[in-house]
């Protein structure tokens, strides 16, 4: 079994990660269910020994390496629209700036077609 302290102490990390500590008896519905004291994100820490998307995502970062690229599992659900993201928190600023890089090429193109 792991130590309360542990899985504590990996909510804290990741709260910190966006600015915000862990929220004291986080779950118990006092001053938010969130895992954290952030106003605008709503976090829920899973402390395991395994994840299955994490073993996805270490298969996934492998054959990324291999080709100098940033490893991102995406995962679909049949009948629901949109898709999550499975990332490295070490990834997620490349993540984005490529994102936005992606969103200012799109603009462009739609200018184009709008002339």
């Amino acid at each position: 079994m792991t130590h309360r302290r542990t899985w504590q102490k990996a909510e804290q990390r990741s709260a910190e990660f966006f600015g915000a500590a862990r929220a004291s008896g986080s779950g118990d519905g006092k001053e938010t269910r969130s895992d954290s004291t952030h106003s605008r994100i709503y976090k829920e820490d899973k402390y395991r020994a395994k994840h299955a998307a994490v073993t996805l995502w270490d298969d996934t970062n492998k054959k990324a390496k291999k080709e100098g690229k940033i490893p991102v599992v995406i995962l679909h659900e049949i009948g629901r629209a949109g898709f999550w993201l499975v990332c490295h928190s070490s990834d997620i600023d490349r993540i984005i700036k490529e994102r936005e890089l992606a969103k200012s090429a799109i603009d462009c193109r739609n200018k184009k077609l709008d002339k």
